[in-house]
């Protein structure tokens, strides 16, 4: 057994002495795995402030920060002003025209109208009736009590003249135009379904329900404004 061993000595000396001329080298035959790779270089797309691997990110925070808040602002007041316009080119567009807000206001000259006449206009699409009473008429439609009216209201409260009577013509009952000096009471008849109104435009009989509408009108001198 010793002699087989010292057989092979002198091949082991010479497997040493081939290894360590070989690790003697300066190009060895084996390297790293992980120096393949080639990491890519983002220096350029870096801010200046942290491009320096050995500077400390925390003493660039608040002019990074500050960046990053004056975008978001200028972003916001970009918006705010865009939904602002937004706004506004919708009311425009939704407010009514001037030919509308012309029809919307109307004047009369009340010294047209004699006693008793009974005059007829167009407001917002609508005719107007517009009545001037008789000292007579006037104490006949107040004589009248409230407890057998139909919409109990005060002539008084229906007039800001008494010798004005200031009505929107459309009955109350389908919106047809009722006919003035008719019926049985001396002032409105509607021809549709017969509903009958006093000479303060109050309902008295027929299927309208209610008293004919007042708009909303100012006197001043001899001058009707309506709306």
């Amino acid at each position: 057994m010793s002699s087989k061993l010292t057989l092979f000595r002198p091949f082991r000396s010479l497997q040493y002495r081939i290894l360590s001329s070989i690790l003697s080298r300066n190009d060895m035959i084996f390297r790293l795995g992980h120096t393949d790779i080639k990491v890519p270089d983002f220096t350029k797309h870096m801010r200046h402030s942290v491009a320096d691997p050995k500077s400390d990110s925390a003493e660039s925070i608040d002019g990074r920060r500050l960046m990053t808040y004056m975008l978001t602002g200028m972003l916001w007041t970009g918006l705010m002003y865009g939904t602002k316009a937004e706004i506004i080119r919708y009311v425009e567009f939704m407010a009514p025209s001037a030919e509308v807000l012309a029809l919307a206001r109307i004047e009369i000259d009340l010294s047209q109208i004699a006693e008793d006449k009974h005059m007829t206009y167009k407001w917002r699409g609508k005719p107007l009736f517009v009545w001037h009473r008789t000292e007579e008429s006037i104490k006949q439609v107040r004589s009248i009590p409230l407890s057998i009216l139909r919409d109990p209201q005060e002539d008084a409260a229906r007039v800001k003249d008494p010798k004005w009577l200031v009505v929107i013509g459309v009955c109350t009952h389908l919106g047809c135009v009722p006919i003035s000096h008719q019926g049985d009471f001396g002032g409105y008849y509607c021809p549709c379904h017969g509903s009958h109104f006093d000479i303060s435009g109050r309902a008295r009989k027929g299927p309208a329900p209610t008293n004919l509408e007042v708009p909303e009108y100012t006197i001043v001198g001899d001058t009707l404004t309506v709306g």
